[in-house]
């Protein structure tokens, strides 16, 4: 066995010029401190504090240095075999037994031990960002059409919500389906024009939608309340059946049915199944379509546009299916929001939202289902679990992101599964050569 080859020179280089940049950055954003006195502000030094930085880089970077080393030459070492990589077989067993397993965790979370309100909140969120992701999973990660205002869609499907709920007097349930109709119609409008467009005109142009469309909210105050924000007459509810402690008229209430007493946490456990049947039934949804022609002209469009039009493939309808099917998905996630919060206002919609959701669909993996809902999960409840740093929590939240990146930078599963394979059990017809001997599975 070789032994491991370790460049110190290079190391020691490329460790002092981080060194020297973090020497750079340190003197004004450390080294120096302003303190207030009688006579007004006065400059401190620390110059400890900048050797102590200088000198945590450069034995970082070093030791960094010398672990990529490792790395590499022990990568080198395997044998072939072991450097093959994982079936995609065995990729789509895995992901499927963490589907089971997520699912079936979802379920037991409001009879765990460490099940509280926060814990019923957070899994709402949780399942809020997954919709959203799944829904700008179809048009990124399958569709490959980069979108950077899917915030609007969530917007509106709150707000269609909010404006249409007192007109057409209906319930939770047939609210939801209404704003993602709404939804899914303003990204049809949207999506004729602006999908002749590519790449990185698209993604500006999706943008300025996102933020047009805020910006039409925080205005229109005779129909959105503007800045003041709207109030929501409906809650999540099942039809007939409210979970409220006093039920609108013409539904029977939930704890009068069955003799438990009203408590705000088994309110939030109502919502949460709800919920997650919407959120499930939307996986599942997409999860098929996928299957289908439409699904499959979709990752064909991502893959070669022009092959696409070569097969008799209609980029157009493609590309406006892939733009309403995840606008529809935001807009049922704006409505839930909507309900469960009773106001919207136009700060829950802001830029940061998209590209939150866009980094869960990045982080997980583009068109990856599974690493959506493992994305979300960690994206969502890792901010909020850092809320005892502080100042420092978004400061943790970007280095696990980073470190993330540098591991899987495909995100945690790239591993895309095709939606068909070609079947090992056909046999070839009598003549044929054994290339031709399988064929797609229908």
């Amino acid at each position: 066995m070789a032994a491991m080859s370790l460049d110190l020179p290079r190391r020691l280089r490329d460790a002092g010029l981080a060194a020297l940049m973090a020497l750079f950055l340190a003197v004004p954003f450390i080294g120096l401190r302003t303190v207030a006195d009688g006579s007004g502000l006065s400059v401190v030094t620390r110059w400890d504090g900048v050797v102590a930085a200088v000198a945590v880089v450069f034995l970082g970077r070093l030791l960094l240095g010398f672990a990529s080393d490792a790395l590499a030459g022990w990568r080198a070492r395997r044998p072939a075999r072991a450097r093959a990589p994982a079936s995609a077989d065995a990729a789509g067993r895995a992901a499927r037994i963490f589907g089971i397993v997520a699912i079936l965790f979802a379920l037991a979370l409001p009879f765990m031990p460490f099940s509280s309100t926060n814990v019923m909140n957070w899994g709402l969120l949780v399942l809020t960002y997954i919709l959203l992701a799944t829904g700008l999973n179809v048009t990124v990660g399958l569709a490959g059409l980069l979108d950077l205002g899917f915030v609007a869609f969530y917007a509106i499907g709150a707000y269609a919500c909010g404006i249409l709920a007192p007109i057409l007097g209906l319930g939770f349930l047939p609210m939801m389906v209404i704003s993602g109709l709404v939804a899914a119609a303003f990204a049809v409008v949207l999506s004729l024009p602006i999908l002749r467009l590519r790449g990185d005109y698209l993604a500006i142009v999706t943008l300025g939608f996102g933020e047009i469309t805020r910006i039409v909210i925080t205005n229109w105050q005779s129909l959105t309340g503007g800045p003041n924000g709207l109030r929501i007459p409906v809650n999540p509810s099942l039809p007939g059946l409210s979970f409220e402690r006093r039920s609108p008229d013409g539904m029977l209430n939930f704890y009068e049915l069955t003799g438990l007493r009203y408590s705000g946490e088994l309110k939030l456990t109502a919502y949460y199944y709800i919920f997650l049947a919407i959120v499930l039934l939307a996986i599942w949804a997409v999860w098929k379509l996928r299957r289908l022609p439409i699904g499959r002209s979709w990752e064909a469009l991502r893959e070669d546009e022009i092959a696409c039009r070569s097969l008799g493939i209609n980029p157009t309808a493609s590309k406006v299916s892939a733009y309403a099917t995840g606008a529809m998905l935001g807009g049922l996630a704006g409505c839930f929001f909507a309900a469960r919060q009773g106001f919207v206002s136009p700060e829950s919609f802001t830029f940061i939202e998209s590209a939150l959701i866009l980094a869960i669909v990045v982080l997980g993996g583009m068109g990856s289902q599974i690493g959506v809902v493992i994305a979300a999960s960690f994206i969502v409840l890792l901010p909020e679990m850092a809320r005892e740093f502080a100042d420092y929590r978004m400061l943790v939240f970007g280095a696990a992101m980073i470190l993330i990146m540098v591991w899987r930078p495909g995100g945690l599963l790239s591993t895309r599964e095709p939606a068909l394979r070609l079947s090992d059990k056909r046999q070839p017809p009598p003549g044929a050569s054994p290339s031709l001997s399988t064929g797609a599975t229908p």
